[in-house]
């Protein structure tokens, strides 16, 4: 029998974890670190980020399916101030964490609509088999945007800067439509690439 790598077994807890989002029927998309490698731009991470829009209770049943054995699960609540509609966190013991970000606040300015939308296009499978799918670099970006900080800027300045040929105007139309444009171009504007 073969001992799997640390990322072997984040990526089938990852895997078990979009499962129980599926059987909740709440979709999921793989975001952050993990996305952007996938899109060129390799980092380090000590997280595997999952994209998801559902009422914060569903993501509560989930976390509470999700515990067994040596395995933690934590739904975080998110409040009205925030963007996003709470974490779920999942962990065992040799796997990085798994974390489900939910981008609908029905206490605040979170609609979903974006990762709705993200969610429903992505379409490069993350190793053969595992069900998990990556969201597009146009969607990556705009979360990356919507979640705002200086760690996401960065990130988009490196994404844009190893994928030379991406397509602006699908980022930007993207970015348009879920009212981040002014944000887009702010960053482009900053890097010299408007």
């Amino acid at each position: 029998m073969t001992r799997r790598s640390r990322a072997e077994r984040t990526l089938r807890l990852a895997g078990e974890v979009a499962g129980a989002l599926k059987r909740e029927s709440l979709p999921s998309a793989v975001i952050g670190a993990i996305a952007a490698a996938v899109h060129g731009y390799p980092r380090s991470t000590e997280d595997f980020d999952l994209a998801t829009f559902a009422e914060p209770a569903a993501l509560a049943r989930v976390a509470r399916g999700l515990v067994k054995n040596r395995r933690t699960s934590e739904f975080i609540l998110p409040d009205a101030d925030d963007p996003l509609g709470g974490v779920l966190n999942v962990e065992e013991p040799a796997t990085d964490l798994v974390q489900v970000v939910n981008f609908y606040n029905p206490l605040g300015r979170g609609s979903g609509s974006l990762a709705h939308e993200a969610i429903d296009a992505a379409d490069v499978e993350l190793g053969k088999g595992s069900g998990l799918r990556v969201v597009r670099l146009q969607h990556l970006i705009a979360l990356k945007l919507y979640g705002g900080g200086a760690d996401n800027a960065q990130d988009i300045r490196q994404l844009l800067a190893r994928n030379p040929n991406a397509d602006l105007i699908e980022i930007r139309a993207v970015c348009e439509r879920h009212g981040l444009l002014p944000a887009l171009e702010g960053l482009l504007a900053e890097s010299g690439e408007a």
